[in-house]
């Protein structure tokens, strides 16, 4: 066990959420947006979007697998937004993007049905002209975020963020092109995967994301 590890995603998401509220004070009572990407980010973003007395919603992002590879993620799709490779990843290995469609628009319809179990029948948030914080439990190539943050850009926030509790050394300044800030409590030069800086990174279900969201509903309703 690393010293370093966050015991779960709960207290990862209670740190992560006091580094942000203590670097964006700003953000505290404005009617902020957090946005978890499913399944791991949804428990972290509960704590992010209670201690910025925000609002908490979810972003369904897919990872876009390399053809007879599929754990190898290449790229990014979201329910609505465009598709985003990781161009030195197709460069190596000779893909072209027009080759991958079929597994984006698999993936992007796989997103809306996620988006649609987790959202039901509630109307998506206003992101126009507010602030939006993306959470995640961990940014590893940060395609999946760049993903995210394209796709939400596209509709207009005042100001968007992306939170992780850890995030890959490399990976973190390539997403300063995308977010206003990025906020990272640990990057560790010796960052292999996310699951290993969590003791317990147990695999999450639709209904532990529907749980936080329900619990979230429930605070905002109080």
């Amino acid at each position: 066990m690393r010293e370093s590890q966050f015991t779960d995603r709960d207290e990862a998401g209670r740190v992560l959420a006091e580094a942000v509220t203590t670097r964006a004070p700003e953000l505290v009572g404005q009617g902020t947006l957090v946005l978890g990407l499913p399944r791991g980010g949804v428990p972290v973003a509960r704590y992010v979007a209670e201690a910025l007395d925000g609002e908490l919603d979810v972003l369904v992002a897919r990872k876009i697998g390399m053809p007879g590879q599929p754990e190898l993620g290449i790229g990014a799709v979201t329910a609505g937004g465009p598709a985003v490779f990781d161009h030195r990843s197709l460069y190596q290995f000779g893909l072209d993007p027009e080759r991958l469609e079929p597994e984006v628009e698999r993936e992007r319809a796989e997103a809306q049905r996620r988006l649609l179990r987790y959202r039901g029948d509630r109307p998506p948030p206003r992101v126009e002209g507010r602030p939006v914080v993306i959470v995640d439990d961990g940014l590893a190539t940060g395609v999946t975020a760049r993903a995210a943050l394209r796709a939400i850009r596209a509709r207009e926030p005042s100001r968007l963020d992306f939170a992780a509790p850890v995030c890959a050394a490399q990976a973190a300044p390539l997403l300063s092109e995308e977010a206003d800030d990025v906020y990272c409590v640990m990057q560790p030069a010796d960052f292999v995967a996310v699951g290993e800086w969590y003791t317990d990174f147990a695999q999450l279900t639709d209904a532990d994301v529907e749980e936080a969201l329900a619990a979230a509903l429930h605070r905002a309703r109080r």
